[in-house]
């Protein structure tokens, strides 16, 4: 039994939610509009401020969508009411961010910088330039884009010097001379 499907999901005011032919689904609310198309095996329900994902039996694959389909009306929901919001920190010597217009520039260690064209739908800002925010509406494309960021500049284990989510713990190694006496 899948315990995230067959939670409700609760429709905050100011987000409107209509369901398409074929399971393709709208979700309008202050911050954007988000639409997106489900397996049509699973019945959506609008009732109300709620939303029910119910499946049509209890076959493995059926399951499997039942959770995640549920999970990701829940994302657009939040998404078009609240946003996302990702953060990654800059940290070494030398290295730091820069945004001007829609182009992320990162001078990370390199022989040059690198830059990145920040994609439509999505506000990227420094507020130091140790700090990067990513934010936006649709949580899929958000972390997409901070991993493609944070994979740039690894944490390394030796110094820990790199790009790292906020609040990250990176795991540290002894040095060479840690272990001679």
């Amino acid at each position: 039994m899948s315990r995230i499907g067959n939670k409700t999901i609760t429709i905050p005011a100011g987000v409107e939610v209509t369901v398409a032919a074929g399971n393709e689904v709208t979700v309008k609310g202050p911050k954007g509009t988000l639409t997106r198309q489900f397996n049509e095996n699973m019945q959506i329900d609008v009732n109300g401020n709620e939303i029910k994902v119910v499946r049509p039996n209890d076959e493995k694959h059926i399951k499997q969508l039942h959770g995640t389909t549920r999970a990701l009306l829940h994302n657009m929901v939040v998404g078009v009411s609240e946003g996302f919001t990702r953060e990654l920190e800059v940290v070494g010597i030398g290295f730091r961010a820069a945004v001007s217009g829609n182009k992320l520039t990162l001078n990370v260690g390199f022989s040059h910088p690198v830059e990145f064209e920040v994609e439509e739908g999505l506000k990227v800002e420094c507020p130091s330039a140790t700090e990067i925010k990513v934010s936006g509406i649709d949580k899929q494309r958000v972390g997409e884009f901070a991993a493609v960021v944070r994979a740039t500049k690894k944490p390394e284990p030796y110094k820990g010097k790199g790009i790292r989510y906020k609040g990250e713990h990176v795991r540290r190694k002894e040095g060479k001379t840690a272990g001679k006496k």
